[in-house]
């Protein structure tokens, strides 16, 4: 963390502004594997978002990858350690997100993948549903469509927003313990709900997070 947190201070400095957080390997399969007990966390500026139907091109990423995600977006700040009815009063709406990340199979050890913002390129926020405030939502399903055609869907996590309250409050102790803060203005992206959906060149992505919203994404063909 002190090196990502240092990534996050060089990038501030020279400009970019702070949009909020985002949570990695949080599915208990995958802190079984990395050895943690809870998610990982990563930083987001200005600089990594991109507007819902924006074509983008991965040209040198090593594996680019779409992860669905709900955003939860904080109207208070949340202080470690505070009580969970308090962090669940913080939660000001919900809307849905894309992350785009480019994972590199080099680099495996947990260490390795805070420094590097775990593989962070991009995010697409959609619109903020204010009468989610609180966090209270049922029935969060998940569909990804490539060029049309569903690949890849799930419903959400059977726990929202409980799991997503005990998230937010070990996101502030890590931040806490790094010498940051979770904030009013934040926005967390919480963790994939599909599993990380491979893309290429040419493809047109949509991701829908029902009841939340859908987001588009474009990726350029290959030329030259």
């Amino acid at each position: 963390m002190a090196a990502q947190m240092s990534l996050r201070r060089g990038q501030l400095s020279s400009g970019a502004r702070h949009l909020g957080w985002k949570v990695g390997f949080g599915t208990p399969a995958a802190m079984e594997r990395m050895g943690t007990s809870a998610p990982l966390f990563g930083f987001m500026t200005d600089r990594s978002l991109l507007e819902p139907g924006s074509t983008l091109s991965i040209a040198g990423w090593t594996r680019a990858v779409l992860e669905p995600e709900v955003a939860v977006h904080l109207g208070a700040d949340v202080p470690a350690g505070t009580d969970p009815a308090v962090v669940r009063d913080a939660i000001s709406g919900l809307g849905p997100a894309v992350e785009l990340a480019d994972f590199d199979p080099d680099v495996q050890d947990v260490e390795g993948i805070l420094a590097c913002d775990i593989f962070h390129r991009h995010v697409l926020l959609g619109p903020v549903d204010r009468s989610r405030a609180g966090g209270s939502i049922a029935g969060i399903e998940a569909r990804v469509l490539r060029d049309g055609e569903k690949i890849a869907g799930a419903s959400g996590p059977t726990d929202f927003p409980g799991q997503t309250v005990a998230v937010l409050l070990a996101l502030a102790e890590m931040l806490e313990a790094n010498g940051e803060a979770l904030r009013a203005g934040d926005i967390v992206i919480a963790g994939s709900l599909v599993p990380p959906v491979k893309v290429g060149p040419g493809q047109v992505l949509r991701a829908e997070i029902s009841p939340l919203g859908e987001i588009e994404v474009r990726f350029q063909e290959v030329t030259g």
